[in-house]
């Protein structure tokens, strides 16, 4: 069995629960769809070419196993833990190296730049090094991986703000960790982000009559 295994973090696709600051400007049931599209597209873009690493979907909220399970078949599915999303992270990376992984990343699927060949990129890193991140361009990182848990590492982060990134580098510093960066990319939270990713966005769109305008925002 590969040691290496891809941790996703995926909510259920609904209304009101995914993507609230992008449905301020393109309504609750748009940004549930595009939601929902772009997580198929990331797993698609991500998904191992025969074994070469394990993938399990961690998923919120925890009732949501049966809708889960309808929507993407035959993936592995974990409930994610309570708490803020560094508590859940750190409970993630404890749930994979329980479950005999050796190295792990973890992703989101708000990124329609992620592809596997830089997952592939993500776990060579973790030869030599103990923490490798991929950042975003609004400040946090789209890509965690390490070579063992490192709970302390997620441990009082103002999430969702622009230092999470640097904050997340210095506390590495500390631990005494070797920090590996990869290339940096944009997600898809806002309609800003939209407009620059929309080259990606625009062939998953075009035949979603309510969505294939979004890029006119």
């Amino acid at each position: 069995m590969n040691p290496d295994l891809l941790l996703v973090f995926v909510k259920e696709p609904s209304p009101g629960q995914v993507k609230t600051r992008l449905a301020q400007a393109i309504g609750a049931k748009a940004a549930a769809e595009l939601y929902r599209l772009l997580t198929e597209e990331v797993l698609r873009r991500t998904a191992p070419a025969g074994s070469e690493y394990r993938r399990l979907l961690f998923f919120a909220p925890p009732q949501a196993c049966p809708a889960m399970a309808s929507w993407l078949p035959g993936e592995t599915l974990v409930g994610q833990v309570e708490g803020d999303i560094g508590a859940r992270m750190a409970a993630a990376f404890e749930e994979a190296f329980r479950r005999g992984a050796q190295r792990a990343l973890l992703i989101g699927t708000d990124v329609p730049g992620l592809s596997r060949e830089l997952l592939i990129e993500g776990f060579a890193s973790l030869e030599d090094h103990d923490l490798v991140l991929g950042p975003a361009q609004d400040g946090g990182y789209y890509l965690v991986g390490l070579d063992r848990p490192q709970p302390a590492l997620f441990r009082s982060i103002a999430w969702s703000t622009p230092s999470v990134l640097a904050t997340t580098v210095e506390r590495a510093g500390v631990l005494g960790l070797r920090v590996r960066l990869l290339d940096t990319l944009g997600d898809v939270d806002t309609v800003h982000d939209l407009r620059r990713e929309w080259g990606r966005l625009a062939p998953l769109l075009a035949e979603r009559e309510g969505l294939r305008r979004l890029g006119e925002c």
